[in-house]
């Protein structure tokens, strides 16, 4: 996948993710830094469960639940 592709299933991904955990977006910026991360988050919870994706929406469905982890942790961290 090119770059341009990783922008654009990161930028889905963390926008529909910041829906997910507190109901908006973090501005086009962060929605793909949190994908992006969220992405690698991801796909190694995936691997770790043996479960593989493949294509756009196999791509952004990992991505997602990377971010919806990563937003769920950072909430976490700073409750503590």
């Amino acid at each position: 996948m090119g770059i341009i592709a990783w922008l654009i299933i990161g930028g889905l991904a963390g926008w529909i993710a910041g829906h997910i955990m507190r109901g908006g977006g973090f501005g086009i910026l962060g929605n793909i830094g949190v994908g992006v991360v969220g992405a690698v988050i991801g796909g190694f919870l995936f691997s770790l469960l043996g479960l593989q994706s493949g294509g756009f929406i196999g791509s952004l469905v990992t991505a997602i639940v990377g971010a919806v982890v990563l937003l769920w942790v950072i909430a976490k961290v700073k409750q503590a």
